[in-house]
Parts: structure tokens; C-alpha cells; sequence
């Protein structure tokens, strides 16, 4: 019969003088390509959240713009400039937040448009290049 140590076996260095692995360190690989995944999943989802507030943005802007020249073209005939306004922004995927008129020539829009997490919004005035000051 063989005699060694204790809990000497060939997976633990058994004998040989070789020291026994680390019981602790199994699978570690595992959990760090888990949590870099994790990481990069993360920064992703926040990467398209900020595209796509970025491009209501960009919607929102588009949107009061015409609406904002719709309106001003309406006053220069006798029409509603903020319905039109109003219209032309629906029109645009936005939604009229506020119209007013500023010197009876001039129109001041702000939409909104919805987006995931929240809304984006965004103003646009026009009018005659003399109604500025």
C-alpha cells in the first residue's frame, strides 16, 4: 500500500513538488469576459439612446422651422398663422408647444417631439428680414 499525503492527488500538485492551483481562481476568466460584455452592452445602450435623442432633435428642429416659415407666409396673406403653424408642424411628426405672434410680422414657434425616454424640443422664428431688432 502507498503511503503520501493528506489530500495528495495528481490535481493539486501531488507530491510532485509542484504547488497546488488555486481553488479560488477557477472560472474567473468566465466572470471577467461576462462583466466586460456587460460594459460594452451598457455603453452601447447609452450610445443609442444619445443617436436617438439626438435625431428628435433634429426632427424637432425641422419641425418648428417650417412651421415657423408656414406661419409667416400665412401673415403675409390673411390666413391663420399659427393654425397653419400648428399644421404644418403635425405635418412634420412635432407637436406645437407654443405660436405667438411677435410685431404682427413676425411668428415664434416651439414644438416638441416624443422620443423614448422623454421629449426633444425645439423653437424656429421667420418673418420679414425688417421685423428683426
Amino acid at each position: 500500500m502507498r503511503r503520501g499525503r493528506a489530500g495528495a492527488s495528481p490535481r493539486n500538485g501531488g507530491g510532485s513538488g509542484v504547488p497546488p492551483r488555486l481553488v479560488g481562481d477557477r472560472g474567473a476568466g468566465t466572470v471577467l469576459a461576462l462583466a466586460l460584455i456587460a460594459g460594452v452592452l451598457i455603453l452601447g445602450g447609452g450610445l443609442a439612446l444619445l443617436a436617438q435623442a439626438q435625431s428628435a432633435r433634429g426632427r424637432a428642429q425641422i419641425a418648428a422651422d417650417l412651421g415657423a416659415l408656414a406661419g409667416a407666409t400665412a401673415l403675409r396673406g390673411s390666413g391663420d398663422a399659427c393654425g397653419v403653424a400648428a399644421s404644418t408642424v403635425r405635418r412634420n411628426g412635432a407637436r406645437l408647444a407654443a405660436c405667438e405672434l411677435v410685431g404682427g410680422e413676425q411668428v415664434r414657434v416651439r414644438v416638441v417631439v416624443r422620443t423614448g425616454p422623454g421629449e426633444a424640443g425645439a423653437a424656429a422664428r421667420a418673418g420679414p428680414a425688417s421685423a428683426r431688432g
